[in-house]
């Protein structure tokens, strides 16, 4: 009886520490920085398929130790791989820790080595410049050719030589100075002035000549 009392608890503890070793295993995390298009992202993967609930807290390091703290999730491994993702726009060559903690299994355990990014920052994706369709014809280039109205336009030369009024045809009479006929429109410079003056002169004499001579021809009448 003892014998077997022996056997039976040395069976139960190699199982129980085998169980334990099968049940959850920080070998069986796995974390890498990478992209999703232009972000950046620390994906973590569970492969334990022991169904116990992980909680993974993801740090980045400075210099060896903890600068800040990116995010912490809950997982559940599966033996394809349970994926959890922690946004992140790291910088290249960026430093991260992962922690792992599965009560009664993994006591806060960081998988080994710590994540680094790559030299290479995350690149946007870039969409392909659309084609014209084959059957869309180029646009026409404007003609340098000058319009028909343009053309029917006379020019500058033509519109002033018709502007111009004709000349006449030169006349054989000479032409009257700039002085006399100014003064010949005004009378200013004829001899009206004199011929009055001297035709009042006459009539004075005149009447004065028939006074007289009416006055001798009383007195003759008179004697």
């Amino acid at each position: 009886m003892r014998i077997l009392g022996l056997a039976s608890a040395s069976a139960a503890l190699v199982l129980g520490v085998s169980g334990q070793a099968l049940a959850c295993n920080i070998s069986e995390f796995k974390a890498e920085a990478t992209c999703k298009g232009e972000k950046g992202q620390i994906t973590v993967t569970d492969r334990d398929f022991s169904g116990q609930k992980a909680t993974v807290s993801v740090f980045l390091e400075n210099n060896g130790a903890d600068e800040k703290k990116i995010g912490e999730q809950v997982v559940t491994g599966t033996k394809e791989g349970a994926t959890i993702v922690f946004d992140e726009d790291w910088a290249p060559g960026a430093v991260y820790r992962v922690n792992v903690n599965v009560p009664r299994f993994i006591n806060n355990k960081s998988i080994t080595p710590n994540v680094i990014a790559p030299a290479t920052a995350c690149k946007k994706e870039e969409s392909p410049s659309p084609t014209a369709p084959a059957s869309e014809s180029p646009a026409p280039t404007p003609s340098a050719s000058v319009p028909a109205e343009d053309s029917a336009t006379p020019s500058a030369s033509e519109s002033s030589s018709e502007a111009a009024p004709v000349s006449e045809a030169p006349s054989n009479a000479p032409s009257a100075a700039i002085g006399d006929s100014n003064l010949a429109e005004t009378g200013a410079n004829s001899n009206t002035g004199l011929i009055a003056g001297v035709a009042g002169a006459l009539v004075i004499v005149g009447g004065g000549a028939v006074y007289f001579g009416m006055r001798r021809r009383g007195a003759k009448s008179g004697s």
